[in-house]
């Protein structure tokens, strides 16, 4: 079956409370959602938000990106569009990621399968997604790393920001207040090499996961050094767009994980490219979002159970930071527990 049409449409989701890292702030999810649909009135569905301040790409840059490019697809079968998509077609990540997510979603409609037979998923025992605490005042924190894990919400994943010291003052708050917690800390690329080693120094007595892109994307050489300096699990995010940036960053061992998200490698197709080359390596990985829409999580999360042998860690929280519940998402979250609707 040929696809006929292809629109696009932006949508907002509120959050509870603001969202606040050391590269942006919002306090909704604000996102471009695709429709592909073909001669036999099938549709597929795919999403990108807005990422500016990671991918480069704004809503008026998808929007854009998938406009220019529409017409390629027009009378192709899903599995030629995704060969052109990821073959032919310079445009944003964010971008690609949606048209790839809805190309794949329309295959599998049209086939009448479902989502878990295309990813030949068997075992869908629970898993745990963190829960993002978003960069503030340390007291304010506090509070809500609490109301987090009174909610059994106990996998929090801190956002810190260039304030070393601030860093430092929050996470000992946090693992000293509540000892049954799981901390990864987020610096999101805000620390010098200095920085990071002072922050480690201050944690030989703290009970941490990891830490995540401590260093600018682009300098693997300290993030190499902080690696092998540290006693705490280093995990590149932003240094891993591609699946030759993790070939890069594991080859070269310049960090112990690596975090995969559709909307930096290009979408489903290209994660999982990723995904198999991490199985071969022996080498652990998240399986990581920006605040997304309930479609590109969905997704997600199919592929963080097809992979689960993989993917150690699971950041998937945004519909726990909606401010209301989503009746479009496939799966249900109780505390940080994640399973499948019935």
């Amino acid at each position: 079956m040929k696809i006929t049409k292809i629109k696009t449409q932006v949508k907002h989701i509120a959050l509870k409370t603001p969202f606040k890292t050391a590269l942006r702030e919002t306090s909704d999810v604000e996102f471009v959602r695709v429709y592909v649909e073909n001669e036999n009135g099938h549709v597929g569905i795919g999403e990108a938000p807005a990422t500016k301040a990671i991918t480069g790409e704004g809503i008026e840059d998808i929007l854009h990106s998938i406009e220019s490019v529409k017409e390629q697809f027009s009378d192709t079968t899903c599995k030629e569009a995704l060969e052109l998509l990821h073959s032919g077609c310079k445009i944003g990540s964010s971008a690609k990621a949606a048209l790839d997510m809805a190309f794949i979603s329309l295959h599998v409609e049209q086939e009448n399968r479902s989502l878990a037979e295309y990813f030949c998923i068997e075992n869908f025992t629970p898993i745990k997604t963190d829960v993002t605490i978003s960069l503030n005042a340390a007291d304010v924190m506090m509070e809500d790393a609490k109301k987090a894990c009174s909610e059994r919400k106990e996998i929090l994943k801190v956002k810190v920001g260039s304030d070393i010291l601030h860093a430092v003052d929050v996470i000992r708050k946090i693992a000293n207040e509540l000892p049954n917690a799981e901390i990864l800390v987020d610096a999101n690329q805000a620390w010098s090499f200095e920085d990071a080693h002072f922050f480690i120094n201050n944690m030989l007595d703290v009970k941490i996961e990891l830490i995540e892109q401590p260093v600018v994307a682009s300098d693997l050489e300290s993030l190499k050094k902080i690696t092998e300096f540290s006693h705490i699990p280093i995990l590149a995010d932003e240094a891993v767009f591609t699946l030759r940036d993790a070939k890069k960053v594991v080859e070269s061992k310049s960090a112990d994980m690596i975090n995969i998200k559709f909307m930096k490698c290009g979408g489903v197709t290209k994660a999982i490219e990723i995904l198999e080359y991490a199985r071969q390596s022996g080498v652990k990985c998240m399986l990581g979002s920006m605040l997304e829409g309930p479609y590109s999580i969905n997704m997600a999360l199919y592929l963080a159970f097809a992979y689960r042998d993989v993917v150690k860690y699971v950041d998937l929280d945004s519909p726990l930071l909606y401010k209301e519940p989503s009746s479009e998402l496939d799966f249900e979250f109780r505390g940080c527990e994640i399973s499948l609707k019935k």
